[in-house]
């Protein structure tokens, strides 16, 4: 056991506590495999009807994975990182194929890894402290964890939008946007869990009496922008769309995509494209570890991971450089299928 995840049993609920505050409670591999053990364990203990999962102390619930790790396995031969990646994504679909009712606490920074572990759940509870985002498009990586399947199902082209830009949503956002299914004031959530640890069988009831009225939820009202901005699944054909439409939002989007990897931008449509079109989150999972195995090791995300964790510099020099260069075959390469004696399996 970990103590970077606090496992325990409270009333008649499983209890998931990530507890890596200094690191925004990011996912290691002794994490993901714990919380895999007890979930495995929780499935057939009649005791145990739903699970919470939940963050210590700090101002995250999970802010994705070890980066810097991922980055140094990648520099080397990428096992260390392949080998995070495949049990994460098992976590990932475990939570997804669940029998018992899951609930996800994201009261706080719910990044990456950390939307991997949320959005499977059945319940997932936002706060006036949610601050959800897939930024991998900024660090050369790839909107994984199932970021292929949750993103493209959303509402028109928001998923697209969030894949490309990274651009962070609050509470009020992800609940209107199906993100999350619950508002709750962050002072309730303590009554909450107490209350589902007594009766399990009434968490929809109790997190429903519980919620507040979410204020506006702003991204709403660029709906039209971005369904109409980001309607292409060709990257070229969005930056072109962005510079013509000339308002001052969609200046600020094409210089906040100027920042992105172009090869991340590229991977990520086609990932949204083909994840929409997946027969199950197993297959969307199998293709992302292929993709992931790929870049792990590939210039942008060790440039991406100096730039903007390791020297900090905010100025990542990505190779290739523009939207252009990054050809077909390039794409091609990256999504091929792995060897049948490498393929990622779910754990069941």
């Amino acid at each position: 056991m970990t103590e970077d995840v606090l496992i325990s049993t409270d009333g008649r609920i499983g209890r998931i506590a990530l507890n890596r505050p200094r690191a925004i409670h990011a996912l290691n591999l002794a994490m993901c495999k714990a919380m895999i053990d007890a979930l495995v364990a929780w499935r057939t203990d009649e005791a145990i009807e739903a699970v919470i999962i939940e963050h210590s102390e700090g101002r995250g619930f999970c802010a994705g994975g070890d980066i810097r790790m991922l980055a140094e396995s990648g520099a080397k031969d990428g096992t260390e990182a392949r080998a995070f990646f495949h049990t994460e994504y098992r976590l990932n679909h475990l939570l997804f194929t669940y029998a018992k009712p899951v609930v996800a606490f994201m009261d706080g920074i719910t990044m990456g890894g950390g939307v991997g572990i949320s959005q499977p759940t059945k319940y997932r509870v936002a706060t006036e402290h949610t601050r959800f985002a897939m930024p991998e498009t900024g660090i050369g990586l790839f909107p994984d964890v199932g970021g292929g399947w949750y993103l493209p199902r959303l509402e028109g082209r928001v998923g697209q939008y969030l894949a490309l830009t990274g651009a962070r949503l609050d509470g009020a956002e992800c609940l209107a946007l199906g993100l999350a299914t619950h508002y709750l004031p962050s002072e309730k959530l303590a009554e909450a869990k107490a209350r589902i640890a007594a009766h399990p069988d009434r968490i929809g009831g109790i997190l429903g009496e519980l919620s507040a009225t979410a204020p506006h939820a702003a991204v709403m009202d660029y709906l039209d922008k971005i369904n109409r901005l980001f309607a292409s699944d060709r990257y070229e054909d969005i930056l072109a769309a962005l510079e013509a439409d000339g308002s001052e939002w969609a200046e600020k989007e094409r210089d906040t995509l100027g920042t992105k990897s172009p090869q991340t931008c590229k991977v990520a449509l086609r990932q949204l494209k083909e994840g929409a079109a997946m027969p199950d989150f197993a297959a969307e999972m199998a293709q992302e570890y292929a993709i992931g195995a790929r870049v792990v090791t590939m210039h942008d995300f060790l440039e991406g991971v100096r730039a903007l964790i390791v020297d900090k510099d905010n100025s990542p020099k990505w190779d290739p450089a523009t939207p252009e260069a990054v050809t077909e075959d390039w794409i091609d390469a990256i999504f091929a299928p792995l060897p049948e004696n490498e393929k990622w399996t779910p754990l069941i």
